[in-house]
């Protein structure tokens, strides 16, 4: 029987979206997302091991990412993967008015909530992170206005698509990860939106387009501080910007950037030890 090796990997914050980025880049065959921990499985050919994992770890602390981590290891018999992760993916109501749910589901929806199917496979935005969840109810607030989207890190498109089914008519959708593409792109049809979302391969210096009304970027403090400049020449005047990917003690640090560079703080929502900030262009 093949077996593999698992390793059980627990951050302090838990900052789901982050660590499964990083694992991804690492010789690994899968993730399953608990609570408050990840399952990170490789095959026994892999050069994966406690020791590397705790180095690309390390990484992370001392870039102020996160602030500590522990590591336990086992070794398992074959898993049946599309098994393991039904298992661990169901419907989920993010707000009051939207559901996300995957495709192998069904959702009762009596009341006409916003549906959105999203199977993640190995790009990260599921709508369990509080993160995600944070965009959405701030996007529902006021998504009246925004109909030209930029989606900045946009991993499975589920933002995006939140966009363009809330009434936008133009939304592009743009990550670095060739498996974020592959995955948005599915997505984008699985919602019937994709003559409405453009999914691109690349950052924010990749897409040529301006004018934006509404910016999202969910992605972590330091890239979002590294693009400021980037994001203020894409946005219109008086057009949105929703940022998230942030802890608490990130707030002031991210308000003093962006209103240096021209943005108006407008709300700050606040789920478990995540934020989600929202700021205006001046004009």
């Amino acid at each position: 029987m093949k077996t593999h090796n698992v390793f059980i990997v627990t951050t302090i914050p838990f900052n789901v979206d982050l660590i499964s980025g990083l694992l991804w880049n690492l010789d690994i065959e899968g993730i399953t997302e608990n609570e408050n921990f990840l399952t990170v499985y490789a095959n026994q050919q892999s050069n994966l091991n406690k020791e590397n994992l705790s180095n690309e770890l390390t990484k992370l602390v001392k870039e102020n990412l996160i602030e500590s981590f522990e590591i336990s290891s086992d070794v398992i018999e074959e898993i049946n993967w599309n098994e393991e992760w039904e298992k661990k993916f169901s419907p989920i109501e993010v707000t009051g008015k939207i559901i996300i749910k995957p495709s192998f589901k069904e959702v009762e929806n009596e009341n006409e909530k916003l549906v959105i199917t999203i199977d993640p496979k190995m790009s990260f935005g599921t709508g369990e992170h509080e993160t995600t969840k944070l965009v959405l109810q701030l996007l529902e607030e006021t998504y009246e206005k925004h109909k030209k989207v930029l989606d900045v890190g946009s991993g499975t498109a589920v933002l995006a698509i939140a966009a363009a089914k809330m009434g936008a008519y133009n939304v592009i959708a743009v990550d670095n990860d060739e498996w974020c593409l592959e995955n948005g792109l599915e997505n984008i049809k699985a919602n019937k939106v994709e003559n409405i979302v453009q999914v691109k391969l690349g950052d924010i210096n990749s897409i040529t387009e301006t004018n934006f009304d509404l910016i999202l970027a969910n992605i972590n403090k330091n890239i979002l501080i590294e693009i400021a400049d980037d994001i203020f020449r894409k946005i219109s005047n008086s057009g949105d910007l929703i940022l998230s990917g942030l802890l608490v003690q990130d707030e002031e640090d991210i308000k003093a950037v962006y209103t240096n560079k021209g943005f108006r703080f407008i709300q700050t929502k606040k789920l478990n030890e995540w934020i989600a900030l929202k700021f205006r262009r001046e004009i």
